[in-house]
């Protein structure tokens, strides 16, 4: 008698989990939407806006929409409008809106009138990609950008107000003016060693089409035509087009750059021990008098590795996230393309997407930069702002 009840409940209850199930999405949305709006006034600089999708901030954009942060009249950021850099237009158009424009009366304004200041890419845009001429992979002339005396001035600014500045890679690199390098450099105690690198999952020119042809053939200009490379690993190159190749098995024991992390920073960040990291980095020394070291890049190199690395002056390990934070400023440099992730923001519009992170990227593809998105920049920038909000320093 008992088996058709047990039965009609059981089929019950999984169409009302599934029905639950189903409507997950929609109370999430509801959750962000009823979440409380906070302003948090942040100058977002970006020269590197190759499209309307705004790829080098977008993750910054994320982070501001997931948290409700908003601008002073409680509108949230519009990451095609709310920045200062490169602005792309239609037929190879394009408008230049960054600081350069303003005086310093209007930067100390400005720096008075904003929260926060973040250099998410200052690279630029070069005239093979904006004009679709030649070789994108190849060197050319620059249509926009580096860090300019203005962007300096600025953030200088935001210092001397008590602000919180966030930087990271490429401010300090190429097309950087040196003497604007050296005063970010003098003002934030931090050296760049004008070495960058990056990790490539193959060497092979026939197979990568990611490879620089530059990096090719410095390299062979370098070492009389050679190069004997095929496998995967990581190339450094020197502001003096000094190269240096570092390849899986050769010199490598572990072919990806790793970003290790403390127990402070696991525990206060949210960042993980170790991670991958498959992008653009540089590397820098920070003044310990001012700054420490949050998290660090580690290269796992056999002796042969290490042969190479100290034979070009490049330590094993080196910073990967800097920070300054006590009450005269806050200040971070990110030692890498930290803000660049191929993130949807369509997924910012639900409230507690971190928890079901590990449905979102693929850990089985080291090359997956969602999973850096998640694992590091979320938690991290996440963390960064609300630390800075919870000061009541903002407007």
């Amino acid at each position: 008698m008992a088996t058709p009840f047990l039965k009609v409940s059981i089929s019950g209850i999984l169409r009302t989990l599934l029905l639950l199930l189903l409507l997950t999405p929609f109370w999430l949305w509801l959750a962000w939407l009823l979440t409380e709006k906070r302003v948090l006034v942040v100058a977002i600089i970006d020269k590197t806006v190759l499209t309307t999708k705004g790829q080098e901030h977008i993750s910054l954009n994320w982070v501001l929409n997931q948290e409700k942060f908003s601008k002073k009249n409680t509108e949230l950021y519009n990451r095609e409008k709310d920045y200062f850099g490169f602005f792309p237009l239609d037929n190879n158009k394009y408008q230049l809106k960054g600081l350069e424009r303003f005086s310093n009366n209007r930067l100390q304004q400005l720096s008075r009138d904003v929260d926060i200041a973040y250099l998410t890419d200052t690279y630029g845009i070069y005239n093979n990609e904006w004009y679709h001429e030649g070789d994108d992979k190849a060197r050319s002339g620059m249509v926009y950008g580096g860090m300019s005396r203005q962007d300096l001035y600025f953030i200088q600014q935001m210092q001397a107000t008590h602000k919180l500045i966030i930087t990271e890679f490429n401010c300090l690199a190429s097309p950087t003016d040196s003497a604007v390098r050296a005063g970010f450099e003098k003002t934030f105690g931090i050296k760049w060693t004008k070495w960058i690198g990056r990790y490539f999952d193959s060497f092979d020119t026939s197979r990568n089409k990611e490879l620089p042809r530059w990096l090719v053939d410095l390299y062979k200009k370098q070492h009389k035509g050679k190069w004997p490379f095929n496998k995967g690993g990581i190339a450094f190159v020197n502001s003096d087009d000094r190269i240096l190749i570092l390849e899986a098995g050769t010199h490598l024991l572990q072919p990806f750059p790793q970003i290790i992390s403390g127990r402070e920073a696991q525990q206060h960040y949210g960042l993980p021990a170790t991670i991958h990291y498959s992008f653009w980095f540089d590397v820098i020394i920070p003044d310990k008098r001012l700054n420490q070291e949050i998290s660090q890049f580690k290269i796992d190199v056999n002796d042969a590795g290490k042969y190479e690395m100290t034979k070009y002056g490049l330590s094993t390990v080196f910073p990967a996230i800097t920070a300054h934070v006590n009450s005269d400023y806050r200040f971070f440099y990110f030692s890498a393309d930290f803000a660049d992730n191929p993130i949807r923001l369509t997924s910012s519009y639900f409230r507690g997407m971190p928890h079901f992170k590990s449905f979102l990227y693929n850990r089985h593809d080291p090359l997956d930069r969602n999973g850096f998105f998640w694992n590091v920049y979320q938690p991290l920038v996440t963390t960064i702002l609300n630390d800075y909000y919870k000061t009541g320093l903002h407007h």
